[in-house]
């Protein structure tokens, strides 16, 4: 499978982490877990055969406009012969103002795009179909999410207060509590417990948690460096920390993971 990143219109690179285009080659099958990113995903199928997930037992197909909430357990995909899909990664602070509802309902869950925005999510998938070139895709994805942000600019000031608040859990000299974050903000604990779920379907904890969790994964691409050192580098407690949460995610071992392989591009 290649992999390939494109970055969206200046406007929302404060709101959208990438664009991004994944092609499997006929003939072939790629099975894997999808773990936790912190960021919320929007996948169109293109052409081909469309994605399968196993929440279950048993493999299911996912629809052609889907979107992959956060995903807090492993989650098994499946892609069989050929398959072409466009994504958008939101950043974890902003994928609300594309939906408008409380995010933290899509967690560990793949929906149907179509049911929850309607008509206007169907005209751009048959738009994006149409499109023949990469640069076309990205514009008509940009020209759709500009219209969205417009359309909810009365949401932005909660996404801002994610950021910022999301900017200071992330720093490495970051030792306080969410009562005094709040506080800096002239807010309660609680209300900040509440619009940080329903921006980004995680308490400010568990943002904390997958976080740590990202760079352990960054980390561990090196394989000449040593858990411990990933542990220490990524701020877990001990290695036991570090193995019990990287567990919780993966559902096995740090010392069992291995990436899946991909062709990889960044954004153009």
């Amino acid at each position: 499978m290649t992999y390939n990143e494109y970055k969206p219109a200046k406007e929302l690179q404060q709101y959208i982490k990438s664009y991004c285009m994944l092609e499997n080659p006929p003939g072939s099958v790629v099975e894997d877990y999808a773990f936790a990113t912190g960021c919320l995903e929007v996948m169109f199928t293109l052409d081909g055969n469309v994605w399968e997930i196993k929440p279950d037992d048993k493999f299911v197909k996912t629809s052609p406009v889907e979107v992959w909430g956060q995903i807090l357990k492993p989650l098994m995909f499946r892609v069989s012969g050929y398959s072409k899909v466009f994504g958008i990664r939101f950043h974890p602070s902003t994928p609300a103002f594309f939906f408008k509802d409380d995010i933290s309902q899509f967690n560990d869950k793949v929906f149907d795009v179509a049911s929850i925005l309607g008509s206007s999510v169907s005209e751009l998938h048959t738009q994006l179909e149409d499109a023949n070139t990469i640069e076309q895709l990205i514009q008509l994805m940009d020209n759709f999410l500009l219209r969205k942000l417009s359309e909810r600019s009365k949401s932005l000031n909660k996404i801002s207060l994610v950021q910022q608040v999301m900017h200071e859990l992330t720093r490495k000299d970051f030792y306080d509590n969410i009562e005094n974050v709040a506080g800096r903000y002239g807010i309660t604990s609680r209300y900040l417990q509440k619009i940080f779920v329903q921006q980004t379907g995680m308490s400010p904890k568990l943002y904390s948690k997958i976080t740590r969790f990202q760079n352990s994964i960054v980390m561990m691409g090196d394989q000449k460096t040593s858990l411990t050192s990933v542990a220490y580098e990524c701020g877990y407690f001990d290695q036991s920390h570090f193995i019990r949460e990287f567990k919780s995610f993966t559902g096995i071992l740090p010392s069992a993971f291995k990436p899946a392989p991909l062709t990889v591009q960044l954004a153009k």
